[in-house]
This record gives C-alpha cells, sequence and structure tokens, in this order.
C-alpha cells in the first residue's frame, strides 16, 4: 500500500511541474507530539521563499481535498537544503562529479558508509571515486540513503 509521502508526492508533483519545480522528497514525521509534512522542492538555478509558497498555496486545496492524511498536521515547503538528498536514477547523473555522501542498508566489504565523487550510475550500481579507496561500486537497490557533501570554496578569503 501506498504511504502518505507516496500519496503527497503523487499529488504534489502534477502541481510542481506547472510552476517549473521538481519534488527532491516528500516526509511526513510526528515531533513533539505534532505530524509534520514536509516537501522539499528544486529548480535548476535553486529556488526561493516565493517558490516555496506558491506550491504551498496551490498544494494546500489540493490535499485538503484528496484528504490523505485523516488528522491534523503542519505542512511545510522548503529547498532540500546545500546536503540535498538523492532519490530517482535521475539524481545521481544530474549531480555527476559532485562529493556525496551514501549509506547501505546492509554492509558492503565490511562498510556502510562511502564517501566519494559522484561518477554517475553503471547499470544498476551508483559509482563513486573514494580518494582513499579508489572506485567503489554500491548496488543502487542497497543505498538507504545519498546526499550531497556541501563544499565551501574558501578562495579569496582571509
Amino acid at each position: 500500500m501506498d504511504t502518505v509521502s507516496d500519496k503527497v508526492w503523487a499529488l504534489a508533483e502534477p502541481l510542481a511541474r506547472e510552476e517549473g519545480l521538481e519534488i527532491v522528497d516528500v516526509t511526513f514525521t510526528k515531533e513533539g507530539g505534532r505530524f509534520i509534512l514536509r516537501i522539499y522542492i528544486d529548480k535548476p538555478e535553486g529556488v526561493g521563499i516565493e517558490d516555496c509558497e506558491r506550491l504551498s498555496n496551490k498544494l494546500d486545496p489540493v490535499l485538503d481535498k484528496a484528504d490523505p492524511i485523516k488528522h491534523a498536521y503542519y505542512l511545510e515547503v522548503s529547498s532540500p537544503g546545500l546536503d540535498r538528498p538523492l532519490k530517482r536514477r535521475e539524481d545521481f547523473e544530474r549531480f555527476r562529479g559532485h562529493k556525496v555522501k551514501i549509506s547501505t542498508y546492509a554492509p558492503l566489504g565490511g562498510r556502510r558508509r562511502f564517501t566519494g565523487v559522484l561518477k554517475g550510475l553503471l547499470e544498476d550500481k551508483v559509482e563513486i571515486e573514494s580518494s582513499s579507496e579508489g572506485t567503489v561500486l554500491v548496488p543502487i537497490s542497497e543505498v538507504a540513503q545519498a546526499r550531497l557533501v556541501p563544499e565551501i570554496n574558501w578562495e579569496g578569503k582571509k
């Protein structure tokens, strides 16, 4: 059966596309006794508060009508942040050349965490280049979480 996140993703995606946005992730959690629905969005030039507000305003009545959540919740629409999660196959191709951190469901070669430069997908494996281990191939089905690692260029700063 579909989760709340899956149902909301299906409702939000066409609305986001109309606004030139992509859905990066949808989470539904309980924090401090409150239910929170978080929708993370992005676009090539980055998202601003106006993008978040527009999607939130378009999505609110759609969620009210479809009623995928049977109790009160807070809706948050935001950017994915500098450490954006990589969820879809397209993400692993789009962010080729960026530094990533990957954790796996089960140990691979005795390890569950890998960091390196994303080379892309090689069939059904995520390929990263690690400075300490060389090329590492992680089956995409074993990826529990993958995120970009923010890199700050301090060049020119004293």
